[in-house]
């Protein structure tokens, strides 16, 4: 009861701050759970891919620390995280599972997965209504919300990216959501 309680809440503030992160929506609009995480996945992803492309191959393999993961095996982890996320949506096997996450990999064939773990993905979330959400699926030796395993999905994906956005300005780099703050135009207030 007490994790239920968790992930609800935990949800109801992603789903309000990216609610608040976006301009304010047309009037009448109904801001449902399904539409508010459908948007808060697919804003992660293009956050994800953007900084994966902004990094130099020669950076995939900087790591910031001995113990820290290397850029490049941060794309690989939450790419295959989403295989197996998805797969628990899609109610089928991980069509990744052999893979691992520490096998040195390209920077081309890293956005690849990563694009590939999206395409695979995409249609088990787009397709969420609210009532998908409470539907329940098998997620280990439990059962839980479908609505949860998407919101854990963008969840991850933005912890994920956070850690990828430190590596990027040890570069020097500036990551793609600031990028795109500083290029909206103020509104004045």
């Amino acid at each position: 009861m007490k994790l239920t309680l968790t992930l609800t809440a935990m949800f109801a503030a992603f789903a309000v701050v990216h609610a608040a992160a976006q301009s304010a929506p047309p009037q009448g609009q109904k801001l449902t759970l399904a539409s508010q995480a459908i948007g808060g996945y697919t804003a992660i992803q293009r956050d994800l891919l953007e900084a994966a492309e902004l990094m130099p191959e020669a950076d995939y393999l900087f790591k910031p620390t001995p113990e820290t993961r290397p850029f490049g095996q941060l794309i690989s982890h939450v790419a295959l995280t989403q295989f197996r996320t998805c797969s628990l949506l899609q109610g089928g096997q991980n069509p990744k599972a052999a893979e691992k996450e520490e096998t040195p990999r390209s920077k081309a064939v890293l956005i690849a997965l990563l694009k590939e773990s999206a395409t695979f993905c995409n249609p088990h979330v787009t397709a969420m209504t609210d009532e998908g959400m409470l539907q329940l699926v098998k997620v280990g030796p439990v059962e839980g919300a479908r609505g949860l395993v998407l919101v854990g999905l963008s969840v991850h994906g933005n912890e994920v990216y956070g850690t990828i956005a430190v590596y990027l300005r040890l570069k020097g780099i500036v990551p793609p959501t600031t990028a795109r703050q500083k290029a909206a135009p103020t509104s004045g207030n």
